[in-house]
């Protein structure tokens, strides 16, 4: 079998391609029209999430910004004031075209998280906007991103999150692109992650591989007002069974994978370790975040080398994924270990080629589609 175009791609898991099992699917897809909800891949598809999230029911979506909008814009009334609190770094805040200012014509609460890492209840708490003020719009959503630059979220501070949010008639929406991951590493099974969610949004095009799109599940009232929304965005596409059994394979084949790739994170954290490059955050999942400062690597160096051994990167984070070869993992090592001496032999003063507070900077380190 001929390796992926995305072999030697550590930019993104979403430069994953379809595997001849996905194109296999897609080509034996039923056609019904998904609008009608008459095609019979896509209903099993979503089935199957349904199931395994714990949710009542789910709805296929074109992109994980589909699913994240939707799913939030779900429990709010019009018109607002309303307001939903996350991480500063958050997907569908910083990264999804202003799309809860426009779609839901909410005010955000952006939260830095003390421990630098991800939001606790305790973040919750002190930045959560509650009563009946007329000068603040209350706070109706919080949207917890799992995992957040790879990095996991204690189950424990979830459901402390959870029943915070309960208490005070607050919904919360988990953006669960990398739920997969989280789910994954930690063996904890997607729906007792679910449990404290009233709305989850995966995507099938990251660490799955498929091609296309993403999936929103919540409660079957949800998921009526869901359908009628993205049929509004655009989104009620017609033969969805081409895309949808893409998806169901990567569920089915991609899915079991993670684990080994988060092992191969890890065995790079430990090698990189030994040319003394060290991480920003935890390696958690499947993200390893070079500090180029405490690891005296200029990144302008390491892109030359990394295009000089053919291997693409895109600043400081390198990303892993189930179609990745080991040749390309060795020729990364190779490229960064050539970096680290070249920048011991830079002059002082010398200005890097990259900006700082770029993709892969501790301010963005979460994954941007």
């Amino acid at each position: 079998m001929p390796a992926s175009p995305a072999h030697n791609d550590f930019r993104s898991d979403t430069f994953t391609t379809p595997t001849p099992s996905m194109l296999t699917a897609m080509a034996t897809a039923t056609f019904g029209d998904d609008v009608y909800e008459e095609d019979t891949t896509t209903n099993t598809f979503q089935a199957e999430i349904a199931r395994l999230t714990g949710m009542e029911a789910a709805l296929f979506m074109l992109s994980g910004t589909m699913g994240n909008q939707i799913g939030v814009r779900i429990h709010l009334a019009q018109p607002p004031p309303h307001s939903v609190l996350c991480d500063y770094r958050a997907h569908v805040y910083a990264e999804e075209g202003s799309g809860l200012a426009v779609l839901s014509q909410a005010m955000v609460t952006p939260v830095h998280p003390r421990n630098g890492l991800y939001m606790t209840a305790e973040d919750v708490k002190r930045w959560v906007v509650l009563g009946e003020d007329v000068h603040v719009a209350p706070t109706r959503v919080i949207s917890l991103e799992l995992t957040i630059g790879g990095v996991l979220t204690p189950l424990e501070e979830i459901q402390c999150i959870s029943e915070f949010a309960r208490a005070h008639g607050i919904k919360v929406h988990c953006d669960g692109a990398r739920l997969w991951n989280a789910s994954a590493a930690t063996g904890i099974p997607l729906a007792e992650y679910c449990q404290y969610f009233d709305s989850v949004s995966m995507c099938v095009s990251k660490g799955l591989g498929a091609p296309v799109g993403g999936v929103l599940a919540t409660t079957s009232e949800g998921i009526k007002r869901a359908r009628w929304l993205r049929k509004q965005l655009g989104g009620g596409i017609r033969q969805a069974g081409v895309l949808t059994a893409a998806a169901l394979v990567g569920v089915r084949e991609v899915w079991p994978t993670m684990a080994e790739t988060h092992a191969k994170t890890k065995q790079l954290e430990a090698d990189l370790k030994g040319l003394g490059v060290v991480p920003q955050i935890p390696v958690d999942t499947n993200f390893f975040f070079i500090d180029a400062e405490r690891s005296g690597v200029d990144m302008g160096v390491l892109l030359e080398q990394c295009e000089k051994f053919g291997v693409k990167l895109m600043d400081e984070r390198i990303a892993m994924h189930h179609q990745i070869s080991e040749e390309a993992v060795n020729n990364l090592k190779m490229a960064i270990a050539e970096a680290v001496r070249i920048t011991k032999e830079l002059p002082e003063g010398y200005v890097s080629k990259v900006q700082k507070g770029g993709y892969g900077s501790t301010s963005k380190m979460n994954e941007y589609s």
